[in-house]
């Protein structure tokens, strides 16, 4: 079947069309019966809730899945997309969540080893003439004798666009193009992405999550929800309270995010960090000299792009992670982060991606749930453990934190990352909590999700709780803080209380921007 191209379509950009696309895994049905339309040379959003389909499309699209019906048309012509090398020579290319690059190679050499061509020896000198007359025909510059680890975030998502403009892309997928982005990088790299689609040298098909993205640049929009196409629309006929109601089937998007007003000076610090430093996986200095405090009853939001020393952060304060100077106190006693030292101070923690950091993952969901009190009364009795006092507790808490689980001795591997995020959430906080650790806490999870598991988390504080809360999502941090901090290369550069938080001023701070900043001391 051949479907006519759009009249007036530029030369460059690509036009796809799929057509009524099913895909299943097994019994599981990811994609049914889902058309999606993509003019050439617009900028066009996916939409969806976690689970919906988006990545199943995408991957359909670029030959890592083969649907099993439907139809591809490229420009009008049918063609059946096998590998992401047909999707490469038809001018199809995706630019993925994280980058790709080799930090130790120039950005020269990174676009040269993209290539499927790549000879045995390289003339470099012909390389580099092939390379600077690319160079000359695109809308913006990056030095090509740079090495990628020396670049910023933005300037390294743009080595990943020029990859796929210099292998010929003309259709171009972005998963998530933002998330390591601070929010002025992120407006130039989409606002650069939009102009080049305009300009007809390439369509544009971003995956995200964020409103205001959609809004600010997308010229349509299109929503999937389970697995199905859920509705469509130009961005400018709509809002967001629209695009909700397609994505979950509401017209207000859940929020849990109620300013907290309490006198925070009076209230009891609970966790006090003094001038730690601690190495990344090379020796290299990731946290120096941080020091922070955060009060009983209050959230201590920290902010910053991802890369700056909030994992190695994390990762010392959990346990996982030697620090190689400083002191953190908890109720005033010194802690290193002990299993025993925690369950004394109660404290618990949500790091990032709980199934590699807060789990075992061939380990039965009840099996998870109880790694906290396994040794400690009335599971264990005797030195043995009480198997089915395990199961009841795991009935109780997934019951409790809304965790769909086929049952209590399913692997928690089997689990979706909003699941994974709710079951280790129930570990965590089923008891009295002093001091609450949470890292990206909701990354990559739907609006549902997010809203459950932010609730639980602002309960925790309203408990009493002290809680840093460690995020690479500037907007998170601006909702559920009630003070805000920014790292920028391993230091804490700039705090303020959130009724005077400036996002334009922590923009600057998370990329480096705000001049000389000296270290916060509190």
């Amino acid at each position: 079947m051949r479907i006519p191209p759009s009249p007036d379509k530029p030369q460059s950009a690509l036009e796809i069309e799929c057509l009524n696309m099913t895909k299943r895994f097994g019994s599981f049905t990811a994609l049914e019966d889902v058309s999606i339309r993509v003019r050439a040379g617009s900028f066009h959003a996916l939409l969806g809730e976690n689970g919906a389909g988006k990545s199943t499309l995408v991957k359909c699209l670029v030959g890592y899945h083969r649907p099993d019906s439907g139809q591809i048309s490229v420009n009008g012509r049918e063609h059946e997309i096998h590998s992401p090398q047909d999707a490469n020579a038809l001018g199809i290319g995706m630019v993925y969540q994280h980058f790709t690059l080799v930090p130790s190679m120039t950005v020269a050499e990174n676009m040269v080893m993209s290539r499927g061509d790549v000879p045995m020896r390289i003339n470099w000198r012909s390389e580099r003439e092939r390379l600077d007359e690319f160079m000359r025909t695109v809308p913006f510059q990056v030095r090509l004798d740079a090495p990628v680890a020396s670049l910023a975030a933005s300037e390294k998502q743009k080595v990943e666009i020029l990859k796929q403009l210099y292998l010929r892309c003309r259709f171009a997928i972005f998963d998530e193009p933002t998330s390591v982005l601070t929010p002025q990088e992120a407006d130039e790299v989409l606002g650069l992405l939009r102009d080049m689609a305009h300009a007809g040298d390439v369509t544009v098909l971003m995956i995200t999550h964020k409103f205001r993205e959609v809004m600010a640049f997308a010229d349509r929009v299109s929503v999937l929800r389970r697995g199905r196409a859920s509705g469509e629309g130009e961005v400018a006929d709509l809002d967001p309270s629209a695009m909700a109601e397609m994505m979950i089937g509401s017209r207000e998007i859940p929020s849990v995010h109620v300013r907290h007003e309490k006198a925070h000076a009076s209230l009891p610090v609970r966790l006090e960090i003094r001038d730690l430093s601690v190495d990344d996986d090379a020796g290299v200095a990731a946290v120096r000299n941080v020091s922070l405090d955060v009060r009983g009853g209050e959230i201590l939001g920290v902010a910053g792009v991802s890369g700056n020393g909030q994992r190695q952060l994390i990762e010392a304060l959990i346990g996982q992670r030697v620090a190689t100077a400083g002191e953190v106190l908890v109720e005033n006693e010194p802690y290193n982060a002990r299993r025993e030292e925690m369950r004394r101070h109660r404290l618990f923690a949500l790091p990032e991606e709980p199934l590699r950091n807060a789990c075992v993952a061939e380990l039965s969901v009840a099996d998870n749930m109880a790694l906290r009190n396994f040794d400690q009364a009335p599971i264990s009795f005797g030195g043995w453990v009480r198997r089915a006092l395990v199961r009841s507790q795991a009935r109780r808490l997934i019951n409790e934190f809304k965790v769909k689980a086929r049952g209590p001795d399913v692997p928690m591997r089997t689990l979706s990352g909003g699941n994974v995020q709710r079951a280790v959430l129930a570990r965590e906080l089923s008891g009295d909590v002093s001091v609450l650790i949470v890292a990206n806490p909701v990354f990559g999870l739907d609006f549902a999700a997010v809203a459950e598991i932010h609730a639980r988390i602002l309960a925790a504080r309203e408990s009493g709780a002290a809680v840093l809360l460690v995020s690479e999502d500037l907007d998170e941090v601006l909702e559920m803080s009630d003070r805000v901090l920014v790292m920028f290369n391993g230091r804490m550069v700039y705090e303020t209380p959130i009724a005077q938080a400036d996002v334009g001023e922590i923009g600057r701070c998370m990329a480096g921007h705000a001049g000389e900043q000296e270290p916060v001391t509190l």
